[in-house]
């Protein structure tokens, strides 16, 4: 009978990565009136009917470390984030409401676009009946997470340039770099959002960072050469939203720098792609190895192959599986991070 009653996942590194983002339980009171918005947009419900999306493992994908400057948790329940749209900076503020739909408040230019796009991004457009579990593992967890719903953004470059910045290096100084960039480089959020949350800079903008800026913020010259490359031709790569997940990654890849494993991690954020696995990781085929098989030694075609059996949704298999937490027993240091800014 324990087993019954284990208490949920602890939050590791590879159950954050999965998007498991701690948010508190909705209050029975109705929303803060003090931060009330424009009453013509707020608050507007964001999921049809019979849809209850958990707002912690939906949008924490989203969310680039515990201190990333435009994304914030509060104890009331809310989920905040800072976006920069087609129409402009924005706040948004998700809800969720006891025995009900989501809601969500929005301010800035870009507030009409965010409230317009909430039910996307709360995963409205996620099929979560198309999932089939194959391993017990795999259906203990999604017991245990019936509000997991794939996010879909709407914003390619949103997820592009954090994700570049966590090429070959650890989670933690990528983390830093997108903090010091964002809160120095972006723009205060607007409305009454919590204190220090900030707007990612415009694509200009990011062109237009100095190289002793990026060097102080730890960021090497391949990485930021190829952010600037793609906010140069931000315009193009924003199309890839309306595109099928094969061929965005195909747009996102014509841009030097950006493999198979950046563009995975950009599309399955902002095209809510259920299909589209990270290939080219050093840790996740030894994981879903691990986890499926007993394979500590997993390469990308031997997890394609255990991932074989959800086809078309082998995306929020993977999920699953971090969201599990097992992994496999550590046999050497984690990687160091470094610092180029002590050169």
């Amino acid at each position: 009978m324990a087993g019954r009653f284990r208490p949920p996942t602890p939050t590791t590194r590879t159950t954050f990565r999965g998007g498991h983002t701690p948010v508190p339980p909705p209050p029975n009171a109705p929303l803060d009136p003090r931060s009330d918005p424009d009453p013509d947009l707020s608050p507007t419900p964001t999921s049809a009917p019979g849809l209850a999306p958990d707002l912690g493992l939906t949008l924490g994908p989203l969310r680039r470390g515990p201190a990333d400057p435009t994304f914030r948790v509060t104890p009331d329940g809310s989920v905040w984030r800072a976006s920069r749209t087609p129409e402009g900076p924005g706040t948004i503020r998700l809800a969720a409401v006891r025995d009900g739909a989501p809601t969500a408040d929005a301010w800035g230019p870009g507030a009409t676009w965010l409230l317009d796009n909430a039910p996307a991004l709360l995963g409205a457009e996620d099929d979560p009946a198309a999932f089939v579990p194959r391993h017990k593992l795999v259906l203990a967890s999604l017991r245990r997470r019936p509000g997991l719903r794939l996010t879909r953004t709407g914003l390619v470059l949103e997820s592009l340039i954090p994700t570049i910045l966590e090429q070959k290096v650890t989670a933690t100084e990528a983390y830093a770099s997108w903090r010091q960039l964002v809160r120095t480089f972006g723009e205060p959020a607007p409305g009454p959002a919590p204190e220090g949350m900030y707007v990612m800079p415009d694509a200009r903008t990011w062109t237009r960072i100095p190289s002793w800026e990026w060097h102080r913020a730890n960021v090497d010259g391949k990485r930021s050469a190829t952010i600037v490359r793609a906010a140069r031709v931000a315009a193009r790569l924003e199309e890839a939203v309306l595109m099928d997940p094969p061929a965005a990654r195909r747009r996102l890849e014509l841009i030097p720098g950006i493999g198979p494993w950046t563009s995975a991690e950009t599309i399955q954020r902002s095209n809510g792609a259920p299909d589209e696995v990270t290939t080219g990781d050093l840790h996740l085929p030894g994981i879903v190895g691990w986890a499926l098989a007993g394979d500590r030694a997993a390469d990308d075609e031997a997890m394609l192959d255990l991932l074989a059996p959800y086809a078309g949704q082998r995306h929020r298999a993977v999920r699953l599986i971090l969201l599990s937490g097992r992994v496999p027993p550590r046999r050497a240091p984690r990687m160091a991070p470094g610092d180029i800014t002590r050169i």
